[in-house]
């Protein structure tokens, strides 16, 4: 199971507010949804545009806080301007992709990036401001992907706490480090084969719970595609997987260029997990783009070989 993750609804705050006072509220109501998100070990993740978002007619965000108690302003601003976490970090939808929701294209806003996580069977929820134009649950969210079919997902969208605890009441204790983000995929992906210091190279680093999600999210497609075959043959299922996740310009998973495998021919090649004295050359690799973290895998993924993951880290192949 997916950890949940939190944006804020970047569209909700567009100078619809009246005054000061009104804005003031719907604030100290998001911060309020924020603390509880915390107080369950979640982050409720913002954009950092927020921090210069039309407030009212008249007003961007630092002019309107600025009649704000000093607290409630410094609180604010360290969140928008300088804590975080940013959704845009670990961002997964690219401009190219196009996201629509009530009439309004919402590529590269926390909705079309929720709509896109729940699409890839993430679990991801948004908290919206109120009042505001988004003040319904879910949200309908379509995906016009290409010029292929369209595509539909409802995204919860979260107006007050009641609703997220809730939700977070239910959920599974967040990871806190990479040593439980291993123990996690070592019992949950079964038939991937783990080197025993496939983890390592990320001990000493400090924990970004984001990057841990898009590791388990990862593996979690290298799993499902090991179970894809019958008779020697990839599945249906197990073709889309390759064209959705192994294809194109934003696959999640590619080849290392000729160029890397001379130059980091060594760096890549691991020690065999089962076989004393042989070594796998592993340039094969998913991606995490925010820190930059590589999953080496062998290829190719049959149903009659192993997989196994040799390497979860920051990126060998940096020049």
């Amino acid at each position: 199971m997916n950890n949940m993750e939190l944006l804020v609804n970047d569209l909700s705050i567009q100078g619809q507010f009246t005054d000061i006072e009104s804005f003031r509220e719907a604030i100290i109501r998001l911060m309020g949804m924020r603390n509880l998100c915390r107080k369950f070990g979640h982050e409720l993740y913002c954009h950092k545009n927020m921090a210069h978002a039309q407030v009212t007619n008249a007003m961007i965000m630092p002019q309107a806080i600025q009649h704000f108690p000093r607290p409630e302003q410094s609180a604010l601003m360290q969140w928008l301007t300088r804590n975080g976490p940013y959704w845009e970090d670990y961002q997964e939808h690219g401009s190219d992709d196009y996201f629509e929701c009530n009439d309004e294209i919402v590529t590269d806003s926390a909705v079309g990036e929720a709509a896109y996580r729940c699409f890839h069977a993430g679990m991801c929820q948004l908290v919206s401001m109120i009042p505001s134009d988004w003040e319904e649950s879910p949200l309908s969210v379509w995906w016009r992907d290409n010029g292929d079919v369209d595509k539909q997902v409802g995204v919860i969208n979260h107006l007050d706490a009641g609703t997220i605890e809730e939700v977070l009441r239910n959920e599974q204790a967040p990871l806190e480090s990479w040593v439980q983000l291993e123990a996690t995929c070592r019992a949950r992906f079964i038939n991937i084969r783990f080197a025993e210091d496939a983890f390592s190279p990320l001990s000493g680093h400090p924990f970004v719970p984001g990057a841990a999600q898009r590791i388990i999210e990862r593996l979690d497609i290298l799993d499902r595609l090991k179970t894809c075959f019958h008779g020697g043959t990839r599945t249906p299922e197990g073709n889309l997987i390759y064209q959705k996740y192994f294809t194109g310009d934003k696959a999640w998973f590619s080849d290392s260029s000729d160029g890397e495998k001379r130059e980091f021919k060594r760096e890549l090649t691991f020690k065999h997990p089962d076989n004393a004295g042989e070594t796998l050359f592993c340039p094969m690799h998913g991606k995490v783009k925010t820190p930059q973290i590589r999953i080496h895998f062998s290829w190719p993924v049959t149903d009659n070989t192993e997989l196994y993951v040799v390497y979860v880290g920051y990126k060998i192949t940096k020049r």
